[in-house]
């Protein structure tokens, strides 16, 4: 029997400023809602996403235990980096809280982050983007000019300095790494090539000349190629054994040629992940029509084979709602993942992880969907309100609604 490899992806947000009612980075904001699991080559994968942790001690422990994990690791970090204001010289990443005068103790170093990296047994990777303060700036460059940067560890990624204006938007390079991830590489094998696929987003966020590059180390077979016709790991999928159809009919006994024999009635249903490759492949060619009825079709043998309330129809509605985003339809994506949200809710409970991610991709699509946000922001506010702490989100959608309230036009009285 063949061992199920796992591994862990986590996305690790050092961002400083938690001030009510201000979401998360844009950057991390679209990392989480970019089905991260995709990415790992393994046949299972856990997620673990930390956008809010409460001092370094706390971060350290998430990464021991994601480094625990023996198969890939995939670590995606973004937010800012600093140096102390006393004692300077060694880059921390920001946590909820932290300020120069006060990183030194609230921040995570950035050699604790790496020093877990280098402790773990299987493939790595880091992946980053970053921002530095004016005071952390050289550090960066000089780090990441000789290595220091990484000490060992397969680091991918860009740092930028810290813009006059938060973004609104994720950084172009994560934009660009995202789109290569899910489009995959048709030419190359089951697992990507770390260095292609960074140098392609390099290429396409077209970077200004202030940002440094990181590519230090070689990582192992980590990144997954959906574009590949074959899957790294030949392992049934968990599914498949579910389905009462035998996989094999017995041959009959060779007295003579057989007649053909007709297919069982109940013929296996194929996997999601089977079908994805296609789907996101007529996706990002821009075939947005055929992409959705297949889709729509892999959701009606799940309803059919599982029923209405299955985790395998459940993910379906997720895919219909990514694909509703790639084709620009951000109203219908947020309605789609508003429902995912809500079932996920009803299954497992706010303490499920892929409910508040699901919730996330809600409101990201949601603050894209214009003039049909007052009508989706309802659901969206009563769904924040189930999970604790969306204090922040739920006021971001009141405050927004009171700015187009505040901004409507006057009605004239005939």
């Amino acid at each position: 029997m063949v061992e199920t490899v796992r591994g862990c992806v986590l996305l690790l947000d050092g961002t400083p400023d938690r001030r009510r009612g201000v979401l998360p980075n844009p950057t991390a904001h679209a990392v989480a809602g970019a089905h991260p699991r995709r990415f790992l080559a393994a046949d299972a994968v856990d997620v673990v996403q930390l956008p809010a942790v409460e001092g370094p001690q706390s971060a350290l422990a998430y990464l021991q235990h994601a480094a625990a994990v023996p198969g890939p690791l995939l670590v995606w970090v973004t937010g800012r980096l600093m140096v102390p204001a006393r004692r300077g010289g060694e880059l921390h990443l920001a946590l909820p809280g932290s300020t120069p005068a006060t990183v030194r103790y609230t921040g995570l170093p950035w050699a604790w982050l790496l020093r877990t990296l280098q402790a773990h047994a299987g493939p790595v990777l880091l992946m980053a983007d970053l921002e530095a303060d004016a005071a952390a700036w050289p550090h960066v460059v000089s780090g990441a000019g000789s290595g220091e940067i990484a000490q060992g560890v397969p680091l991918f990624g860009v740092v930028n300095p810290v813009p006059p204006v938060p973004a609104r938007e994720a950084g172009p390079y994560t934009r660009a790494l995202l789109e290569a991830l899910h489009t995959g590489d048709p030419h190359s094998g089951a697992v990507l090539d770390v260095p292609t696929i960074h140098r392609r987003a390099l290429l396409a966020a077209g970077q200004g000349p202030d940002t440094v590059p990181l590519q230090w180390g070689t990582p192992g077979p980590v990144l997954a190629n959906v574009a590949a016709a074959a899957r790294p790991h030949p392992h049934p999928e968990p599914r498949r054994e579910a389905v009462p159809a035998p996989l094999r009919q017995p041959a009959p006994a060779p007295v003579r040629p057989p007649d053909p024999v007709p297919a069982p009635a109940a013929a296996a249903v194929p996997a999601q992940d089977d079908l994805l490759p296609g789907i996101l492949a007529a996706a990002h060619a821009g075939r947005h029509n055929e992409a959705a009825a297949m889709a729509a079709a892999g959701e009606q043998q799940a309803l059919r084979h599982y029923g209405p309330d299955s985790p395998e129809a459940a993910l379906w509605v997720e895919v219909r709602a990514d694909l509703a985003r790639m084709a620009g339809d951000h109203s219908r994506a947020a309605e789609l993942w508003m429902t995912a949200a809500g079932a996920r809710l009803g299954r497992s409970g706010p303490a499920d992880g892929e409910a508040l991610a699901a919730l996330k991709r809600a409101h990201y699509c949601w603050q894209h969907s214009g003039d049909q946000a007052p009508r989706l922001a309802p659901a969206l506010l009563a769904l924040w309100e189930r999970v604790p702490g969306g204090e922040g989100a739920a006021g971001h959608i009141r405050a927004r609604l009171q700015g187009a309230e505040e901004n409507a036009p006057p009605t004239v009285a005939r």
